[in-house]
């Protein structure tokens, strides 16, 4: 008669029901743990503003801080999906919650097909749980933040791109290119991402004219994605525009910047530039506190641009100090600001200042030994997407919410050395590794 151990299946035995069910699981119980500790706060303490836009959408069908008032000083994409939770159903943690806890599955399960694809099942279910069990993303996913759909679609866009890659597809990279679009809605820094991304998704396909085509309807499939959300700025607000929040730009590129972001703090913590007028956010909270504020959004992005520019011609020194900076920020394994991401209780303490940086250099050893294993492919589109958000880093600033998105990617490259690991110390059984290439597609 079987023993347990028999009857249970290996890894390497499993399919994508046993794979999803374990992935799913390992993704949705830790979060809904946190959801229950931090449910007095969710909705109360370091909101995204998104979530004020989505109030006043709901309740009066205005995108903005005040009814009747348009409004584009956010990025709309997490906005919308806050509105699609209180239309139907109302605000509160446990909506917010549960939804964010349901993204968090679905990303997991996009990177257990990216692992599938690269090489097995197995691969696909440790990277998975490598990049879901993150201490600081099973805290920060069940808050308020619109990095939650920017990891959904860094892993989105990953998969198509290895779909398409590997298929010489072009109306799959017209898909990812869309996703770019989409993904540019939710965080307006990822605009250069469909130019970047382009050349990848056309490098097999052949003839070349087609593959020039593919690249330039990769973009303009993008921009299709984008287009609604500028021309309703144009047309509601007076400006061509993804965001009118050039405010926080310069907040990240000033001669103050440096300083306060050295001492832990972040850029909202940067003065004011003397006689600035006030921002839209502010603008709002004075007329809802009866002295009626009006402020040019458009004119506010003109002079919060030539303030950057400006300072990015006259300080070049600087500037390159406050990149240095940021990329420092960005890849720290330990958290470097006093903001949300190191908000809550004496458990989240110890998660930032234990858990989160043991698992990071872990995961960073892990990454670099999986650039000489995984394959030659992913590795080259690892590095893009990652060197591509460094370099936006360097415009704006650094920090690790910016940078969790794209540790999915960090995830799936580790799991490649996790397996060789595994295979090393089974060599004598090299049956039981659960990591053997699959040969279904």
């Amino acid at each position: 008669m079987p023993t347990l151990r028999e009857r249970i299946p290996r890894p390497s035995q499993w399919g994508r029901r046993e794979a999803y069910l374990v992935v799913a699981a390992a993704a949705a119980l830790p979060r809904l743990l946190v959801l229950l500790v931090e449910r007095g706060t969710i909705l109360e303490e370091y909101v995204e503003k998104s979530d004020r836009f989505a109030q006043t959408l709901v309740s009066s069908g205005t995108f903005g801080f005040v009814p009747d008032v348009p409004s584009a000083y956010t990025q709309p994409l997490y906005a919308f999906f806050l509105a699609g939770l209180y239309w139907p159903l109302d605000r509160s943690w446990v909506v917010v919650g549960l939804a964010q806890i349901v993204v968090a599955v679905v990303t997991a399960l996009l990177v257990v097909e990216i692992g599938r694809r690269l090489r097995s099942i197995g691969i696909g279910v440790v990277a998975a749980l490598v990049a879901t069990l993150h201490p600081y993303v099973v805290w920060h996913d069940v808050h308020v933040n619109r990095e939650i759909l920017d990891g959904l679609l860094v892993a989105l866009i990953t998969l198509l791109a290895l779909l398409a890659y590997e298929r010489r597809s072009a109306p799959i990279a017209c898909a990812a290119g869309f996703a770019c679009g989409v993904a540019i809605l939710g965080n307006a820094r990822l605009v250069v991402l469909p130019f970047v991304l382009a050349p990848y998704l056309v490098w097999r396909i052949r003839p070349r004219f087609e593959a020039v085509v593919t690249a330039v309807l990769v973009i303009v499939f993008a921009a299709a994605a984008v287009a609604p959300w500028v021309i309703r700025n144009e047309v509601r607000v007076g400006c061509v525009a993804i965001t009118t929040d050039a405010r926080a730009l310069w907040k990240a590129n000033n001669e103050n910047t440096y300083d306060v972001l050295a001492r832990g703090g972040w850029i909202d913590d940067v003065p004011e530039l003397p006689g600035a007028p006030p921002w839209p956010e502010l603008a709002a909270d004075r007329t809802l506190a009866g002295e009626p504020t009006e402020v040019d959004e458009c004119e506010q992005v003109r002079f919060y641009q030539d303030e950057v520019f400006t300072f990015w011609r006259e300080q070049p020194g600087e500037k390159a100090r406050l990149a240095a900076q940021a990329v420092g920020m960005l890849w720290r394994p330990t958290f470097t600001t006093e903001t949300s991401e190191t908000a809550g209780g004496g458990i989240a303490t110890l998660g930032r200042k234990v858990a989160e940086p043991v698992f990071m250099v872990a995961v960073y050893a892990l990454a670099v030994w999986g650039l000489f294993l995984a394959p030659a492919h992913f590795v080259a589109l690892a590095l893009l997407l990652v060197g591509t958000n460094t370099a936006l880093a360097m415009v704006f600033a650094g920090t690790v919410r910016y940078r969790a998105p794209f540790d999915v990617l960090l995830a799936v490259l580790a799991a490649f050395a996790l397996a060789r690991s595994w295979e090393l110390l089974a060599r004598r059984r090299p049956s039981a590794s659960p990591f053997r290439r699959s040969t279904a597609r």
